[in-house]
This record gives C-alpha cells, sequence and structure tokens, in this order.
C-alpha cells in the first residue's frame, strides 16, 4: 500500500484516504468511482438519487446500471436470498430506485442477481457513511467522470480493521458528574469511520484487577432526551451511578447510534415502528440486519487504558463474545436495566427474543413506575 507522506496524510495509507474521502462524498449526496480487478464503476447511495441525478447520469452516457440491495431489504421485496443483490435498471427511473430502496410495500420486479465483489464494497461504502444500504451502480465512460473520486473495493473492504490499528487519544480531562463527581472523559479518535469515542473513567478503578467496564453505544433520543422507546438512558446513568458508588470502573460511549445505523435510519426505523413493525423488522425493512455494530475498537480502547481484566455491565452476548475475543478476561456479566414502559416493553422483548439479551422481565416488573 502506498503511503502518504505529504504533511497532511503523513504515514497514512493513500488507500484508506481515499476510503475517507469517498465517506465524505457519499455523505454529501454525490457518487464515487470503484474500482476491482481492472473494472470501474460509478456509485451513489439510493438516497441521493433523484430526477437530476438520473438525468446526468443518462447524458453521460450510463449503461448496465442496477441497484443493489442487501438481503434484509430483498427479502423484504419478496425475494429472499443469503446474500446481496442486485436488480437491473435498464432506464434510469428515480421513483422506481426509491420505490425499491425505501417503500415497505414495494416487491422486486426483475430478477436479482447475485452481487459481485464490487456491489459488496458499495454496500460496505453506504454503510461507513452511515446512510440507506441501497446504491445506484453503472458503468459511465471514462472521460464523463474524470473528475470524480476513485477508490479501490479492496481498501473499502479492509477500511474497519484498519481503524482499530489507527484508535489513539487526542484528549482527556476532568469532567465532574452529578452522582460522580471525580470522572475524567478520554477521547479517542478511531474506530469507525472518522468519529470520536469516549472513555469515561468514573472514580480510581484499580487497573491491576478487573474493572467494572459498560460498553454503551450513543442514543440521542434515550440519553439526552428520555425517549421512552427505549431504556438506553436509564443504563447508562445507571451504570455510572453503580461504578461511582463501588470501585470505579470504565464507561466506553461509542459513536454507534441505532445499532450502527446512524441517527437518519434510526428516525427511518422509528417511522415504521409507529406503523407497527418491532425494532428489528423496521431495520431489515431498509436493509439492515439485526445489529451492524462491531467491538473490535472498543477493547483497543481498553486495552490503551491499561485494562485486561473486566466485569462488564451488559444484557447483550454479542459484546461479551467481542470483548472475549479481543483477549480481554471477562471475569463475570452483570444485568444493567432501566425502566419499563408502555412505549418500551416491546422493544425490551424483541430484544430479548429476537437477539438473545439477557433481559428479565420479573426483575424489569419490579422497576416499574406506579
Amino acid at each position: 500500500m502506498t503511503t502518504v507522506v505529504d504533511g497532511l496524510g503523513l504515514g497514512r495509507g493513500a488507500g484508506e484516504m481515499a476510503v475517507e474521502r469517498a465517506l465524505a462524498e457519499l455523505r454529501a449526496g454525490r457518487g464515487v468511482r470503484l474500482a476491482a480487478n481492472g473494472a470501474a464503476v460509478l456509485v451513489i447511495g439510493a438516497e441521493a438519487f433523484d430526477a437530476g441525478a438520473a438525468a446526468a447520469l443518462a447524458a453521460a452516457g450510463a449503461g448496465e446500471a442496477r441497484l443493489v440491495l442487501p438481503a434484509p431489504r430483498l427479502l423484504k421485496l419478496g425475494a429472499p436470498r443469503a446474500q446481496a443483490g442486485s436488480v437491473s435498471l435498464p432506464s434510469l427511473d428515480a421513483a422506481r430506485v426509491a420505490a425499491l430502496a425505501l417503500r415497505p410495500e414495494a416487491r422486486v420486479d426483475a430478477p436479482v442477481a447475485p452481487a459481485n465483489a464490487l456491489d459488496l464494497a458499495a454496500l460496505e461504502l453506504l454503510g461507513l457513511a452511515l446512510v440507506l444500504p441501497a446504491a445506484v451502480v453503472c458503468v459511465v465512460p471514462a472521460a464523463a467522470v474524470a473528475g470524480l473520486l476513485m477508490v479501490d473495493a479492496a481498501d473499502v473492504m479492509a477500511y474497519r480493521a484498519a481503524q482499530v490499528t489507527r484508535l489513539a487519544i487526542v484528549g482527556r480531562a476532568p469532567v465532574p458528574l452529578e452522582g460522580a463527581p471525580e470522572t475524567e472523559f478520554v477521547v479517542f479518535r478511531g474506530g469507525e469511520g472518522l468519529r470520536d469515542q469516549v472513555a469515561i473513567v468514573v472514580g480510581r478503578p484499580d487497573l491491576s484487577a478487573p474493572v467494572a467496564v459498560r460498553l454503551h453505544s450513543a442514543c440521542l433520543t434515550g440519553d439526552l432526551f428520555g425517549s421512552l422507546k427505549c431504556d438506553c438512558g436509564d443504563q447508562l446513568r445507571d451504570s455510572v451511578r453503580r461504578m461511582a458508588d463501588n470501585d470505579g470502573g470504565i464507561l466506553l460511549y461509542l459513536d454507534q447510534e441505532g445499532r450502527g445505523n446512524g441517527i437518519s435510519n434510526k428516525m427511518r426505523a422509528y417511522a415504521l415502528q409507529a406503523q407497527g413493525y418491532d425494532t428489528y423488522d423496521a431495520d431489515a425493512a431498509l436493509g439492515f440486519d439485526l445489529d451492524q455494530r462491531r467491538f473490535d475498537f472498543a477493547a483497543e480502547m481498553l486495552s490503551q487504558l491499561g485494562v485486561s481484566a473486566v466485569r462488564v455491565f451488559t444484557n447483550n452476548p454479542q459484546k461479551i463474545a467481542a470483548l472475549k475475543a479481543a483477549g480481554l478476561d471477562v471475569v463475570s456479566d452483570q444485568r444493567v436495566l432501566g425502566r419499563p414502559t408502555a412505549e418500551n416493553v416491546r422493544y425490551l422483548a424483541s430484544k430479548r427474543d429476537r437477539a438473545g439479551h439477557y433481559i428479565d422481565f420479573d426483575a424489569l416488573a419490579a422497576r416499574a413506575p406506579d
């Protein structure tokens, strides 16, 4: 891999930098070129593919166009597949793309072809960019797209793992909290895309012994605004309070909104939940699996803080497995319960029944408000 040494990208791989620039382009609604094995295609997110984009691509001579969709969305469209697939776009019809990518009642209207390496890399790019996982992919004459960013599919697929090795502390300071006055915030850069991650060190945990730890994925609606649809805010505050009242601990606040789908897709899922979908069916209708989150970088954050053994506060077996897989010694796991509400009880039951979370409804009932 070529290393860029120009004062702005010192020591960073050229491919890694190209991926990061591609994420910015896709989030801005622009297309990028994706290359693999001598072939190149143009990729644009379906949510940005409007009539203007369709007309511009047609004028540029675009051909061999297809809409790439992940397996959960294909299942919703009535075309069950084990892997992602693509639907041909003989004409660049923005309304058809919008329906196949997003409309709940839509059904597949053409044969589904298996996704190739470029298709899979396109979906990975969109996932990293936290936009809708549906990609318009087409072949465009090179002269017509000469100014567009080119990124290699192999660099896209290697990007997440590379980000774990890029994690670095970029700032830290004491931040006294209500009920936990001796608390330090440690900010890491990297791990997931271009986002920052925060370790909240509560008290003075003994790093030579197992440390109380919680991996908490950001939830704007629950953590900040007290949404009744989830138990996230309760889990956040209860974990910090328990750490402060005992021997301290570390809460990792991870920028993984909506189980890694991003805030915009979380709101799309909430709109579907308002129509009767449960939390996982709503995500699947948008093209997402049960959970897009990764926790390998969380384990690296703990390692950089000097933690080797943990007592983890979680209901999620995936987090426990991830910490063990990363080489941390998980000596115990303890439940973290919020308050059940009329609005979140179905969500909690879905997490227990469909994702295997350790949620005891008898214990929850004891926390229910009068």
